[in-house]
């Protein structure tokens, strides 16, 4: 037996990552797909009529031992791969497909699942009970269990193409990010550029034994010299390599992967019985319905557009006046907004750098998670981590109860993906009267700390740490029977509503006190940084929703039709921006080919949810704002309804239930300056 298909025999039952050889994968699998099997079977073939226990619960609890071992893999495989470990995923993935398929079109187990579904009324089953049973029965329809022999081995042969295709995809772009440096040799090409970023490509460069300084696509190092480099001329290259991403005339090209995934995502859902694959994926969504979701795009448009039009103009005529730029073009856009921005307010991200240490904000983050639900985060050094740079924390409630294992990995590094993410090691759940307590984990990608100085975040890095942390404290509650409606296993669109709206917390004196000290001498950051912070908050918010919304128009655009007369991929995206668009378009760059939410993460049809958690969070906000940030009263109600709860209810009907109403769209457009 491998470590990896045994109980661990660690503190808290954690990864035994330092255990792990690379080539315990790929056996690991075929021994947990086996496994699986197994329990599988012995549903199939026990004799006695198919109960809710027998059959329900004797599925939700099966294939325990491979989903711990697929969630630590893929998990590493996004923040500490390798060469090796993509060829195992390549191997592995389609193998997971055809048993997830072996599964769901095992015509004998959905016999089972359907006649304990047609007897659901006279079952007694609690609210949770229900939803499980619901969800196993839709796991199967949605998936091809109704459909005719010829049509199932059609789909099985779609859903593993479909994942190689992915996967594919996120190579691709993956290569390209780590194919592409700006070196430079010249000192002037530097002007404007922050020291710290200055700093951070110096080392890079000594790294690679390199004269001079080093420039990546890695956000850390992309995102500020697109706002702070003076030379447009380089701005350019990189904003252009940047848009390259799986655009250009070489082995990365993604264009094909794109166009194939489009097509056969649609044919998989008419083969279901679906109109596309939009009408597919919405059914189980809060939204309900691409017309519904088109309309909620539609109707925000309308109020940003004019918004965002008139900001744009005001930028234009800025960057008129202070460098008679005559066309703002895309890799103007970060900088001349920072500019005027630090003449609107007076404030810049250097400025506030100093008062945002990593370690203070996450203690910060501890701090507000302390105050409103009680928990305390303690660093552990006897759990094993993946890689040195991750720290590890016991968390615990009121009662010193254990409530979580919880890891930090927050630096870039060569084998990790780029952007910010939280995911789980281990789920919670209750089996055999144990409260399984779950395992989880914030990746973000921060600037390293230098030689002289400790890791400064931007004020944007700053919410972005809030924002995962919410989606932790999503998983970190967790408090449900089983493992499959547990944490963050909500509906997509309610997915963001417990990590978006940490991030309101960034903007409130009371909270800011807590972790905003300057590094060196410890003072707390000014009021009136704070309320220009806060003033700041709305600033050009008009051109930064027109582009989510461009966003989610393109995702339900590739989805809420049949994509099979898109034949040149470039062409469609330039049609849907159309009604978007601001700066004129980029002809060496796509959008499509690096959108890695929609063809590798599991946003396609859903990246409007982005602008539809945010309508819960500012609504739901506002009712922390009436009580108080820190009341606990409001606090334990979001924690009992919404938190706690996971998927085990209709997400409407917790968040009502948190609420007492409906979200209305009003709190958004006010915070959003857009009323």
């Amino acid at each position: 037996m491998s470590v990896l298909t045994q109980y661990f025999n660690t503190k808290h039952n954690t990864a035994p990552f330092s255990q792990i050889k690379i080539e315990d994968y790929f056996p690991a699998f075929q021994e947990g797909i086996a496994l699986a099997k197994a329990e599988i079977d012995s549903i199939v073939n026990n004799q006695e009529a198919p109960t809710f226990e027998n059959t329900i619960l004797a599925m939700e609890f099966s294939g325990e031992i491979l989903d711990r071992l697929s969630s630590i893999f893929f998990n590493l495989n996004s923040a500490e791969t390798n060469d090796e470990m993509q060829k195992i995923a390549q191997e592995v993935s389609p193998l997971l497909a055809e048993f997830g398929n072996d599964i769901t079109l095992n015509a004998e187990l959905f016999a089972k699942i359907k006649a304990v579904y047609n007897q659901k009324e006279s079952l007694n089953l609690n609210p949770e009970q229900t939803t499980l049973l619901d969800k196993k029965y839709k796991s199967f329809s949605r998936n091809g269990a109704n459909l005719a022999e010829d049509k199932k081995d059609r789909l099985r042969e779609i859903d593993k193409e479909l994942s190689k295709l992915s996967l594919q995809f996120g190579e691709n772009v993956l290569a390209e990010t780590n194919n592409f440096e700006l070196h430079l040799t010249d000192e002037k090409d530097l002007s404007g550029l922050p020291e710290g970023t200055i700093e951070a490509a110096r080392l890079l460069a000594k790294n690679q034994e390199k004269e001079g300084w080093i420039f990546t696509l890695d956000y850390p190092s992309y995102v500020p010299f697109l706002t702070y480099a003076d030379n447009r001329e380089l701005r350019k290259k990189m904003a252009i390599a940047f848009g390259a991403k799986g655009f250009q005339k070489n082995e990365f090209n993604n264009e094909e992967n794109v166009l194939k995934i489009a097509k056969l995502r649609h044919e998989r859902a008419n083969l279901l019985g679906y109109k596309t694959h939009a009408h597919f994926v919405l059914e189980e969504r809060m939204a309900e319905s691409p017309e519904k979701v088109f309309s909620f795009l539609n109707d925000l448009l309308a109020k940003a557009k004019p918004a965002a039009q008139k900001e744009f103009a005001e930028l234009t005529a800025f960057a008129k006046e202070l460098d008679g730029i005559e066309q703002l073009e895309k890799w103007d856009g970060a900088y001349y907004s920072e500019k005027l921005k630090q003449q609107l307010f007076n404030l810049d991200d250097e400025k506030l750098k100093p008062y945002f240490q990593l370690e203070k904000v996450l203690e910060g983050a501890f701090t507000v998670a302390k105050k409103l639900y009680g928990l305390t985060f303690t660093e552990v050094f006897d759990i094993d981590k993946y890689h040195e740079e991750v720290t590890t924390y016991e968390v615990r409630d009121a009662d010193n109860n254990l409530v979580s294992i919880f890891y930090a990995d927050f630096f870039p590094r060569k084998g990790k993906r780029n952007g910010a993410w939280m995911t789980s090691f281990k789920s919670q759940y209750v089996k055999d009267g144990v409260n399984e307590r779950p395992h989880i984990s914030n990746v973000c990608n921060f600037t390293k700390p230098t030689e002289t100085k400790p890791s400064l975040l931007t004020f944007n890095e700053v919410t972005t740490l809030f924002h995962e942390f919410g989606h932790g404290l999503h998983g970190m509650l967790a408090n449900t029977t089983y493992p499959s409606l547990s944490g963050t296993s909500v509906f997509w669109d309610f997915v963001e509503l417990p990590s978006q709206i940490m991030e309101n917390w960034c903007y409130e004196p009371e909270a800011l006190a807590l972790f905003a000290n300057h590094y060196e001498t410890g003072e707390i950051i000014p009021i009136e940084y704070v309320q220009k912070i806060k003033e700041s908050a709305s600033f050009q918010e008009g051109i930064a929703t027109l582009r989510q919304l461009s966003f989610g128009l393109l995702d339900m655009a590739w989805h809420g039709q049949d994509p099979i007369n898109i034949t040149d991929l470039k062409a469609f995206e330039t049609d849907q921006f159309a009604n978007t668009q601001l700066y004129p378009d980029v002809k060496e760059n796509a959008m499509s080919t690096a959108f890695s939410h929609i063809f590798q993460g599991g946003y396609s049809s859903g990246y409007y949810s982005y602008k539809w958690a945010e309508v819960l969070d500012a609504d739901a906000f506002e009712y922390f704002q009436e009580e108080g940030i820190f009341n606990t009263e409001v606090a334990t109600k979001f924690k009992d309804n919404v938190l706690s709860k996971g998927g085990t209810e209709h997400p409407m009907t917790l968040y009502k239930r948190f609420r007492g109403q409906e979200p209305k769209p009003e709190a958004l457009l006010k915070r959003a300056g857009l009323l």
